[in-house]
């Protein structure tokens, strides 16, 4: 009976570090923040690429081959690439998806 309750116990805060460690890697993008996206966007519009193959969620990571676009805007670090007719931000370092904005 001991045995359950420690591993249910290690169990418990195996998950309650791995959503705080989950919860540490967001990334925020606030909302004035997307408004400037979306208002350059429709300005500059790119032509939309497609990947086949390539995972497109939050976190995933673009292949070197996808060019990534800047956003003129002094408070915006990511940058931008439409695909599949959805804009993607994404960490310029990393090449990781941080927000797809539809």
């Amino acid at each position: 009976m001991k045995k359950v309750f420690v591993s249910s116990a290690l169990a418990g805060l195996f998950l309650l570090g791995a959503s705080g460690f989950g919860f540490a890697q967001t990334v925020l993008v606030t909302p004035e923040q997307e408004t400037v996206v979306r208002e350059y966007v429709k300005k500059k519009p790119l032509a939309s690429i497609n990947l086949p193959g390539v995972e497109l969620n939050v976190g995933s990571a673009l292949p070197e081959t996808v060019e990534l676009h800047t956003i003129d805007a002094p408070d915006i670090k990511y940058r931008y690439v439409v695909i599949d007719n959805r804009t993607m931000l994404v960490d310029p370092g990393t090449r990781k998806i941080v927000r797809v904005i539809e």
